[in-house]
């Protein structure tokens, strides 16, 4: 059990939030950089604030060394202040209305292994404040709502650091004694969560942005010297996300320059510090030899969110951190829409259904479960989840279909224009939206406050004597930990009504949606209560009800379809999410039947002659082909099939695969040829990275994981396919096709003694060799090798944490390598001995001391347990209990780690 010392650290509540006793107009900044650690001098121009009561003066301040501390230029004496881990408190009777309070501390970011305030990446100083590390930079009022000017000053040697850049605009650069002084100045008031610092050489590229107004914005991207020709990418990211934001929102970029920096050493994504974005590197290098379409993708769409958060975000900021997901929610909401401008809107939209429903879906099922807006937390960096995020998008998306888009900008408009400037509540939002609008969302709010994932239980039927068609929809959402006997929610349902002539158009008694379409084939139900009915005339026959079409809210629904009404769907439907969602249901049935020991063969061949039609058919969406050949993921069925055997989910899935295969190998094979014939044509006229190009290679990589399935009696067709996996490898036209030939190498080689084993091998090292400088190769070079299953996958992970390429300081290493295991390689992580969930295990006390945010992600596997099968279930209990009772646990890893045994609830 945990010791003594170890008593449950404080949780804060949203209930008792209060404004500030004091507020900072001005903040100036002087960081004197020397080998081994950074004096840090803060004057800060402080108030009282009038409508609270007159209290000390508490700043937050952790891992700091004081220095000097004065008021209006005095010195205080000792009993004027006292010190603790956490804080530095100040008397209330030294302090006036107004006061100039000047402090200076000594810091060693190149002993920060949290990389949370100031720490050193290799040989480049950086920050990253959001939520609470600027307090490991000086002592401050470090929390969203006390929002200040900025004046920051960068020291350093002139001859060890060329780039030294802080938030806004450059107004000094000077040398003095040796040392090189640059200040920056942001006249935007911001929270400190927003401060950005970088300090090192760096090379950049340049560009010009002219906005709608005619300003010109200077753009540049800070690399190390060696990653110069991968940055065009999120250069042309960032002008497309520009232009789309001010044709979209009306948003206008407000400084003279707008800075990125890329930084290996990172534990988010990417960060939106005012008008300097310090990005993880894997966010912002981009080039076809060494990123995969994915990654492209992902590039475009990180800077997108960052740039999309000086308004959502910055220019109105949070006012506590319980209301994220009002600047996070919103802006993941910004960024899919300009990924789905940019890209495939029906592709876009079922990679976030299905990503949502996979993960997300479980996480509100889970101990970790909470409201958009939560109630309570113990470390606020445990709530950059799921959702506060992505149903905290979907939560937005339901807004701006409800309003329409003319209503909805008009609203977002509203916004902005009262809260610019100010830190913003999730109320203050859905006001703005209702203020416009006019409609009343006192029901909708509900989605801000409840957590987990609403159920809709869908009947129907048909009256042939009077052509009338009924749907009843029944809601409920389950229990989460303090939330018991939840209220309806109001939950927009896109339907259709797909009869043997296409679509029925649909003629309503009741209620009609708040947003009337063009397309009278289609309506959107607004479920309100417990249980409705919503009737349909002139419905000339029973139709097949098309339900939640492009995923209209974020619920789980279950209809009882039919195994021929889903094959209806999946052909003849026009909405992507609906044939998506038609397969992925068919799969999972089959999954559950097939542990259940019956005979799903007949099933699968019926299924695989609707592929053969798909396959053939030229006019098919490439990308959205991809998506209905791909088998759900295992969270999602994890999920699904209480208790969850993992590998016998895994088994059913690989037997699933092995019968389409069975059938339609040769079919594959051919689609596979064509499908090369139309990459080359398009790479001869330069469109190797068009959005046609990513569907070819989307659909030809998803065949792979099917073609890998080929049994022994299929010699010949096994035989060739590994000859196009070795001419794709050897000839790969780009980092797609010979990251996917290697994965379907490595997955064929598990049997040791075959050809493919031995191509594998020379194939891996070969891999290896070429990439080994490039850091977020050699990434993807341990998340293959840690995903394959085999039999001695553990052991190969062991020995890959030995390896010349690995640092366990780095959080992309550690996503790739034990993340890789823990969360992609089902049969290895879950094996019945339970030395998958031990290593985890391991490697989270491990990091519990030196990077306690990356640790307390990395529990997630482990949370799942009560879901499981007993065996499954007894193992992973255990681990986690190993982790509970590790001395001076991090509040971090121990938020995580109690909920999930259900302790300190």
């Amino acid at each position: 059990m945990r010791s003594e010392e170890n008593t449950a650290p404080a949780v804060k509540y949203l209930k008792d939030y209060t404004a500030p006793n004091y507020w900072i107009d001005k903040t100036q900044l002087a960081f004197d950089i020397h080998e081994g650690f950074t004096v840090v001098t803060a004057k800060l121009f402080m108030r009282r604030n009038t409508e609270q009561t007159p209290s000390d003066l508490m700043l937050d301040g952790q891992d700091l060394s004081l220095i000097m501390l004065e008021l209006d230029g005095i010195a205080l004496n000792d009993s004027d202040y006292t010190t603790t881990p956490d804080h530095l408190i100040i008397q209330s009777s030294v302090l006036k209305d107004s006061f100039e309070l000047l402090l200076k501390t000594r810091i060693e970011p190149e002993k920060n292994t949290a990389l949370e305030g100031l720490y050193k990446s290799k040989t480049m100083y950086c920050t990253q404040c959001e939520a609470e590390g600027f307090r490991k930079i000086t002592y401050y009022l470090d929390r969203p709502d006390v929002m200040s000017e900025f004046e920051t000053t960068v020291i350093a040697p002139q001859s060890l650091y060329q780039t030294m850049l802080s938030n806004g605009n450059c107004i000094s650069d000077t040398v003095i004694e040796g040392k090189r002084h640059v200040t920056w100045h942001d006249p935007h008031k911001k929270p400190c969560y927003l401060f950005a610092l970088v300090a090192g050489n760096l090379s950049k590229i340049e560009d010009v942005f002219t906005t709608q107004s005619g300003r010109h914005v200077q753009l540049e991207i800070f690399v190390e010297e060696k990653d110069l020709s991968k940055c065009d990418h999120a250069m042309d990211s960032l002008k497309r996300s520009m232009r789309w934001d001010e044709e979209v929102y009306g948003r206008e970029y407000d400084l003279d320059i707008f800075m990125i920096v890329a930084v290996d050493d990172f534990n988010m994504g990417a960060m939106e510090n005012k008008g300097l974005n310090i990005f993880n590197t894997s966010c912002v290098l981009a080039h076809k030899d060494t990123t995969t379409d994915a990654g492209f993708q992902r590039v475009e769409a990180v800077v997108a969110h960052e740039y999309f958060h000086n308004w959502s975000g910055n220019r109105v900021t949070c006012r506590d951190w319980f209301q994220l997901s009002l600047k996070e929610g919103f802006t993941v909401y910004r960024d899919s829409e300009f990924s789905a401008d940019m890209n495939s809107r029906s592709v876009k939209r079922i990679e976030d259904a299905n990503f949502l429903r996979a993960h997300q879906f479980v996480e509100d099922a889970g101990p970790m479960a909470h409201a958009i807006r939560p109630a309570s937390f113990i470390e606020i960096s445990n709530f950059y989840t799921l959702t506060i995020y992505e149903k905290g998008a979907e939560v937005v998306r339901m807004l701006a279909n409800l309003l329409g888009p003319k209503g909805f900008r008009a609203a977002t408009d509203l916004y902005f224009d009262r809260h610019d400037g100010e830190a913003a509540t999730c109320e203050d939002f859905v006001k703005a939206m209702e203020d416009s609008s006019g409609i009343d969302l006192t029901q909708f709010r509900l989605w801000y406050d409840q957590a987990g994932t609403p159920q809709l239980d869908v009947t129907d039927s048909y009256d042939d004597n009077t052509q009338q068609y009924s749907l009843t929809i029944q809601q409920h959402t389950p229990d989460t930990a303090g939330q018991k006997n939840k209220r309806a929610v109001h939950i927009p349902v896109n339907i259709a009504l797909l009869g043997s002539a296409g679509h029925f158009a649909l003629n309503m008694e009741g209620e009609e949606p708040f947003v009337e379409t063009n397309d009278n084939t289609q309506r959107v139900l607004n479920v309100t209560q417990s249980e409705q009915t919503f009737t349909f005339k002139a419905i000339s026959e029973k139709p097949v009800p098309s339900l939640l079409r492009e995923f209209s809210a974020p619920v789980n629904f279950k209809y009882n379809y039919s195994e021929s009404q889903l094959l209806e769907l999946i052909a003849r439907d026009d909405d992507g999410f609906t044939r998506f969602n038609a397969v992925q249901s068919m799969f999972t049935a089959w999954v559950q039947r097939y542990i259940n020991g019956e005979n799903i063969t007949s099933s699968i061949s019926v299924l695989a002659k609707a592929y053969q039609s798909l396959m053939n058919d030229d006019q098919q969406d490439s990308a959205l082909l991809a998506l209905l050949m791909t088998l759900p993921a295992q969270a999602y069925l994890l999920e699904q099939l209480k208790p969850a055997n993992p590998l016998r989910i895994y088994q059913a899935c690989q037997f699933i695969k092995q019968s389409l295969v069975a059938e339609l190998g040769p079919e594959c094979l051919t689609l596979v040829h064509r499908i090369d014939d139309e990459l080359s044509q398009l790479e001869a006229v330069g469109d190797e990275l068009s959005g046609s190009a990513i569907g070819l290679r989307s659909l030809k990589h998803t065949v792979f994981e099917w073609l890998i399935e080929l049994g022994d009696e299929d010699v010949p067709l096994k035989q060739s396919f590994i000859d196009v996996l070795t001419t794709q490898f050897d000839a790969a036209r780009n980092m797609t096709e010979t990251l996917a030939a290697l994965k379907s190498l490595l997955a064929l080689g598990q049997d040791q003694n075959s050809r493919a084993a031995d191509i594998a091998k020379v194939a891996l090292v070969s891999f290896y060799q070429r990439f080994s400088s490039e850091s977020l190769v050699v990434n993807m070079w341990f998340q293959l090798q840690a995903s394959t299953s085999s039999a001695n996958a553990l052991k190969h992970v062991l020995a890959l944490m030995e390896h010349e390429a690995f640092d366990f300081n780095n959080p992309n290493k550690l996503r790739a390598l034990i993340g890789g295991f823990c969360n992609q390689n089902t049969m290895a992580f879950h094996h019945e001995s339970g030395e998958g969930y031990e290593f985890l295990a391991d490697q989270i006390i491990r990091l519990n001391t030196s990077n306690p945010q990356i640790a307390s992600r990395m529990v997630a596997p482990l949370t799942h347990w009560q879901k499981l099968s007993v065996t499954h279930s007894h193992l992973m209990r255990n681990a986690l209990q190993r982790i509970a009772d590790v001395d001076k646990l991090s509040k971090d890893v121990y938020e995580v780690v109690s909920k999930s045994l259900n302790v300190g609830d």
